[in-house]
Order: C-alpha cells, then structure tokens, then sequence
C-alpha cells in the first residue's frame, strides 16, 4: 500500500480529495502545513490523518525551514508526497531526502507557470486551459533563491484540460479547474504511482506511464508536452438551454472487461471521480471472489439503480437487457421484490435486481431462489449477506446511500460524435394530470397512473406498461408499432405474470396513440384506465374508443421516449 505524505498551504481540498478516493488503495501517513490556523488540519483530522506543523519562524532559512519539515516527517513511514498549494518552493535539501514529490499546477505547463494562472489563461484569451501534475524539482540556485524558470519545470506525469467559457472570470475559471481538472488529474497520478505504473527520469525531464494508453503500451510525458485523448462534442455556437457549445471530456479507465456485448468486442469501464451520485461504476463489490462485472452487467445494473432511484417507498426492480421485467413499490422490501418479480418471472431469469433500501435477510432469500447476475442495493445486513454469499457469481453492489440525482446530462456515442441531452428527470403527481374522458379515474387509479409513468420512463420505447396498483402487471417493450407494444404487454400479463393479469389494470403509453386501435387491444385485455402524452391529431377519436369502453384517460402532456 502507497503512503503518502500530504503537504499543504491552507485549505488542502486536493488532500482530501485524494484522501476520499484512495486511488489505488494510497492512504495518507501525515499531513503537514506551515499554519497552525490552515484548515485542512481540522479536516484531515476528520478522516483519522495525524497531522504536522512547522512554522516558518522568523530569520529561517530555505533550507532551515526545509530540514525542520524533514524532522516532523521523520516519525512517518511514507513513499510519495504531495502537494496542495503548499506556497514554498522546494529546494534539494528536502527533494533530495524525500521520495518522488508531485505538485498540481491550474494550467497546462508549459503555459502560464506563475501564481496567477487563471488571470494568465483569460488575459491570453485561450479556449482552453486545465491542469498539469507534475513531479517537484529543484527551483532554486546555491544561495537558496529561486530560480524563476525552474520552477514548475519537472517531469509532467499527467495532465486535464477544460474549455474557457466566453464570460469566464478568474472565480469561475479557478473553480472549474479545481473540480474538473484537478480533482480529475491528481487521483489519476497517485494511482499510477500506487499501481508502479509511472516511471521518472528526472536527468531526461520525463515521466513514462504505462496506465494513460490502450493496452498498457508506454505513452510518455515530457515538460512542454500535452497529449490529451478528449471527447468533444459542438452544440452550436451558443449555450442551448445549460449545454455549452464545447465540451472536454476525460474520464480514467478503472478496468478491463472480458469483452463487450459479444465476446469478439474488447471493452473497458471508464470512471469519473467527480460523481457524487450513487453509481455501480464506483460501487463496492461485497464478494470479491465472484467474478467481475461485465459489460452487459454494467450497462443493466445502471438502467436498474436509476429506475429504483425513481421511488421513495421501498422499492425493487429487475432488470433484463436494460428493460424492467418487473418493478414495483409496498411496504416492505420483500414484499415490493416479490412484486416485481411476479411480473415476468421467466424474463427476469439471469437478470439484475435493485433495491433501494437495505437489503434485509428476507428479501435476500428470495433473490437467490433463482438465478440471478447481480444485485444492486444502498447496503445489506450481515445476514442478507450470509445468504446472497451462498451463491457463488451473485455479484453483490454495495452503492452506497441513494442520495440526490446529481449527474445532469446523458451521452450516446456516434461515430463521428457525440449526442448529449439532459437526464429525464421528469416527475409528475396526480395534479399534474388532464382527464380527458367521460369517465374520471379512482384515487387508486391515479395513484397506480403515477407509479406506472414513473417506470415507463425506464422502458424501451415503443413502451406500454400494465400496473396495477403500485406493481407491474405486463411489459411490452421496444416495438416498432406501438399497438404491437399493447399485444406484447397483454401477453406478457396473460402468460408471465403470475398470481395478477391485465383485468382491471392501468396502461401507460410513453408516446401518444395515433389510431384508437391501442385503446381496442387494451380493451379486450381488461385495461380500465390510461395515461398517455396526448397531443395526436387523432386524439378525439382515441377518447371517443376510451368512453366506448368505459375506461378513464388522462394525459401527462409530454413524452417518456426512450431509445437507448
């Protein structure tokens, strides 16, 4: 394990990033600063840091001051120190004692080396600036002075670069590349120092990293150099609603995957250390004896944690092939999963389940009465996890608190680009809908009518779902025709669903009806109640189909496409 030795000047936010992260399993051994009113000691302290003060003391010497850090630092065992706006240059009397030394510098060196690199970056006008960590050499000359041009001019192990906004000031910028640079950035390094991924020539003014290129083939470094593999994506000219009119994206590859979709595509898993929102990309895989996750893993357990997101009842989802085959809220967990896996029973057999409460011991025997691939929940008890462990390749997710949604916007890949929207987070209650027919939907109706588009957003379009009160009852999903997707839902409750059927039941559609067909194959299946967008040319003659029937209809007045 890498312990490091934390250096700070005040505040230490890169410190304690690092210290939260433990990237590549490196813990800190101290944390050392100049003033004993510097924040980052009481922080520090919050994690269990020992903490150091050495003070600059009037009349000392560089080198002085630098024997005295070494002193403080002589009771810890460390094998890398870093950085965090320590505002001292260092010379050969500590670089000389210390192991490797790494700085994190707010732009991309060699530009704007100064104190003031944000102001440097606007005054220049560049459209895009970032960060550079970079290895600490020494700065200064046989009398101590510091040598201007040496400073900030050691081997650069890994850079981050953002764009500069038209209307950026020194605030803004300074903050941005604090928490999307630097934050990125300096992680990266520690782990790759932690992982024995970076080599430093320090005669040659190089930094060689076998972790920043495909395949671990050497990609190499030098002062002066910046390569950046980014994604960027133009929107236009001008910010369209939050979406800027360029975007910079690097995000740290955390794995290799035992192939892609298919077994003839390479894949990897890529994270972003900023997120803050419960993620399976950064949750804690409980039994690491089970194999790892795959691609196809990834992709369902993320479509499952998002749809059980969508509820504060406790709730369970399982999910095949990035669709729901069942979901459903109650009063307790168990309960909510044996709804949701009444569904369709058959199709969520190999699938992934998500809970948002903590797995209890009850619900955890029910998972494992048939074969599942993953679970996904904020926490399990010791005896949930006895029997879930019981089941050699259940890959158990342990997420984390649920929390906020934080992460506003979703991407697709093009060849040649890059689609980005913001997240459907859409929410609605009973007030926000229009009745539309003759006959006005029950309180029960209207609640399932809530619970049934909160889970449609989670269906392949063409989408319809079949609910009866907060349960799933059919599915049918990713239709090209959108009365195919009623057929397909009617005979997924008629033949799947066990212990409930379609009589009786609500249908949500996530586009409207263009013909009333829809509304006559609901019929003959017992549906009793609609939510729809509306908004067809046709809408008239789908209400007049809906009073024929007797059913109640309301409209949510938008959409719940979803392609991907």
């Amino acid at each position: 394990m890498t312990r490091i030795a934390g250096m700070a000047g005040n505040r230490g936010r890169n410190l304690l990033n690092i210290a939260d992260r433990e990237p590549g399993g490196a813990e800190f051994a101290v944390v050392l600063t100049t003033d004993a009113d510097a924040p980052v000691l009481e922080a520090a302290a919050e994690r269990g840091i020992p903490t150091e003060v050495v003070p600059l003391e009037d009349g000392m010497s560089r080198s002085e001051h630098e024997e005295a850090v070494l002193e403080a630092l002589s009771d810890y065992e460390f094998d890398l120190v870093c950085l965090d706006g320590y505002m001292r240059i260092l010379s050969d009397t500590f670089l000389d004692e210390a192991p490797i030394t790494l700085n994190v510098h707010p732009a991309l060196l060699p530009s704007f080396p100064g104190m003031d690199a944000w102001g440097d970056a606007l005054e220049a006008g560049v459209s895009v600036t970032g960060c550079t960590v970079h290895v600490v050499t020494d700065a200064t000359d046989e009398n101590g002075d510091v040598v201007d041009a040496d400073v900030d001019a050691g081997p650069i192990v890994t850079q981050e670069p953002i764009p500069v906004y038209e209307g950026d000031d020194e605030d803004a910028l300074k903050e941005r590349v604090l928490y999307e640079c630097e934050f990125r950035a300096y992680p990266r390094a520690v782990k790759w120092f932690a992982e024995g991924a970076v080599d430093i020539d320090l005669e040659a003014s190089e930094a060689r990293s076998a972790s920043d290129s495909r395949a671990g083939s050497e990609a190499t470094r030098k002062t002066g150099e910046v390569t950046v593999e980014s994604d960027v994506a133009t929107v236009g000219d001008e910010d369209h609603d939050g979406l800027p009119a360029r975007r910079l994206v690097s995000d740290d590859r955390a794995d290799t995957l035992r192939y892609g979709e298919n077994p003839h595509q390479d894949a990897a898993v890529y994270t972003d250390y900023t997120t803050d929102e419960a993620s399976v990309v950064h949750a804690d895989q409980l039994n690491e004896g089970a194999k790892a996750l795959s691609y196809n893993n990834y992709n369902d357990a993320d479509g499952a944690l998002n749809l059980i997101k969508e509820f504060d009842e406790p709730a369970a989802a399982v999910i095949k092939h990035t669709n729901p085959a069942g979901c459903a809220t109650a009063d307790s967990l168990a309960e909510a999963y044996e709804k949701a896996l009444s569904t369709d029973a058959m199709s969520a057999f190999g699938g992934i389940v998500a809970l948002n409460r903590e797995c209890d011991a009850e619900t955890a025997e029910q998972i494992i009465d048939s074969f599942k691939e993953v679970v996904v929940a904020p926490g399990y008890t010791d005896d949930a996890l006895e029997v879930l462990f019981e089941k050699d390749n259940l890959r158990v997710l342990d997420v984390g608190e649920l929390g906020e949604r934080t992460e506003r916007f979703t991407e697709k890949p093009l060849v040649g680009g890059r689609l980005v929207q913001e997240r459907d987070l859409q929410s609605i209650s009973a007030d926000d809908l229009e009745v539309v027919t003759e006959r006005e939907p029950t309180e029960d109706e209207l609640e399932t009518m809530v619970f049934a588009w909160q889970t449609l957003k989670h269906v392949k379009s063409n989408g319809i779902l079949f609910a009866d009160g907060t349960e799933t009852v059919g599915i049918g999903m990713g239709q090209v025709s959108r009365v195919d997707a009623v057929r397909l839902a009617a005979m997924k409750a008629d033949e799947h669903a066990e212990g409930k059927d379609a009589e009786g039941a609500v249908m949500a559609s996530d586009a409207f009806f263009p013909f009333p067909d829809g509304i006559e194959e609901a019929a003959e299946a017992g549906i009793e109640a609609v939510i729809q967008p509306g908004g067809s040319v046709n809408d008239e003659d789908v209400i007049e189909a809906a009073d024929e029937h007797g059913m109640a209809m309301a409209f949510t007045g938008q959409r719940s496409f979803r392609h991907d």
